[in-house]
């Protein structure tokens, strides 16, 4: 029973699957990056195969037949090593300990064995090949395989030969050591990049659900005060509408129970939204600006070092309360990375309205000196707000760099009543 898990495990480690089996630097951005390990292997294998046939035939007057074959069986499967190196090393491995043994009756007189110049070479190819793709547990195992072969061939040495046993095993730890800490390393890498990327997708949603939270607090007030009037309105109807009937007043007492009851709904809804009430408890009682405050805001602006210049329309009409507030805080956001990221650049601030819709459109020069890049990516409060309250309203918004360095924030809000809050936002071309 134990037998078949630890032969399946040998097999998945000589001939793993064949997502685990891709080329070396397969993932190099660069075509050439991922064509250079079969350039490289492929020119060790053209000078191994001559050279490695030359000494076993001149040399060691090894058979020109056994020289030839075992020639190309020691130096060709080095091709496999950059797809499947545990196969090259098996290979490779076997043949190199069977090109020992042939030469114990060739002519070894003053010449290494039992590994030849050319067997070390391309093993310490091989070596690197294979520590940049294995784990660990593996470089050991091949390494110390290495050893107990190089140990049991030198017990018994031609007479006159030099041992290579030693040398061999000491070149092969040391290429796997260092193969080994190169592949750590880019898998490290590789974990941070990964993680950084979780990292950056969770704080822009984060961003994002903070995001909406405000937007929520601001919009509390807005239909608290519309609830309000309705149960104001619906709290006096008997006392100023003569001749109600029992019916009607106790419709008009239902309907003000209902909007009492949706205002304590809204409250409970409110605490959960609020994120830290000590620090928020004054800026919810204060009153949610609108584009009537506009001009104060650009006036700050001014006086905090920024060129901003305001062009409002004189007839704007009575603007519906969630269009008014989005169109301040879009206006707010724009000119806040303005500051941030383009300081000293020339600001216009434009307001204009038609029979159905408000247009906004704040346009900055290029910065005077150097600055930090604009966060377009989700992870800024600043584009991410405007995204959710043009959402908010069914608007679009049309956001960008512009040509001589500047950038530009046009929102475009609907004047009648928005589409569901589920539908996606649109983005103007």
């Amino acid at each position: 029973m134990k037998i078949a898990p630890a032969s399946r495990r040998a097999l998945a480690l000589v001939w793993p699957p064949a997502e685990a089996a891709r080329p070396l630097f397969s993932q190099a951005p660069r075509r050439w990056q991922r064509w250079s390990p079969y350039v490289v292997v492929g020119c060790f294998v053209l000078a191994l195969l001559p050279v490695t046939i030359t000494v076993l035939a001149n040399d060691y007057r090894l058979g020109g037949g056994w020289a030839g074959a075992l020639g190309v069986a020691q130096t060709v499967p080095l091709l496999l090593a950059v797809t499947r190196p545990m196969v090259a090393w098996v290979i490779v491995f076997g043949f190199d300990v069977l090109g020992a043994f042939l030469l114990y009756g060739a002519d070894t007189a003053g010449r290494p064995w039992p590994w030849t110049p050319t067997v070390i070479v391309g093993y310490v190819v091989l070596m690197a090949c294979l520590g940049l793709r294995a784990t660990t547990r593996t470089l050991v195992a091949v390494w110390l395989t290495t050893g107990a072969a190089s140990l049991a061939l030198g017990i018994f040495p031609p007479s006159g030969s030099t041992s290579t046993y030693v040398l061999l095993f000491v070149l092969t730890g040391v290429m796997l050591a260092f193969a080994g800490a190169v592949r750590s390393r880019e898998e490290a890498e590789r974990a941070l990049a990964e993680q950084e990327t979780i990292s950056e997708g969770e704080r822009a949603r984060r961003t994002l659900l903070e995001e909406r939270a405000r937007i929520a607090r601001e919009l509390h007030d807005v239909v608290a005060h519309h609830m309000s009037v309705i149960t104001v309105q619906a709290d006096s109807a008997p006392y100023r509408l003569t001749g109600l009937d029992e019916a009607a007043r106790g419709e008009f007492e239902s309907i003000a129970s209902s909007a009492r009851e949706s205002l304590s709904e809204m409250r409970r809804l409110l605490a959960v939204l609020r994120s830290d009430g000590s620090a928020e408890e004054g800026g919810e009682r204060t009153p949610q600006p609108g584009v009537d405050r506009l001009q104060q805001l650009v006036e700050a602006t001014v006086r905090a070092g920024l060129p901003a210049r305001l062009s409002l329309a004189a007839d704007l009409p009575a603007l519906p309360p969630a269009v008014d507030l989005s169109a301040y805080r879009i206006v707010q956001e724009a000119l806040a990375n303005v500051v941030r990221h383009a300081p000293g650049a020339a600001t216009r601030i434009s307001v204009t309205c038609d029979d159905r819709h408000l247009t906004v459109i704040v346009v900055n020069g290029p910065a005077a000196g150097r600055t930090s890049p604009l966060e377009v990516s989700g992870t800024g409060h600043g584009l991410v707000g405007m995204r959710e309250r043009v959402r908010l309203t069914g608007g679009s918004l049309d956001t960008g760099p512009l040509p001589d360095g500047g950038f530009r924030v046009a929102a475009r809000l609907p004047l009648d009543s928005p589409p569901p809050l589920n539908s996606p936002p649109k983005e103007a071309s």
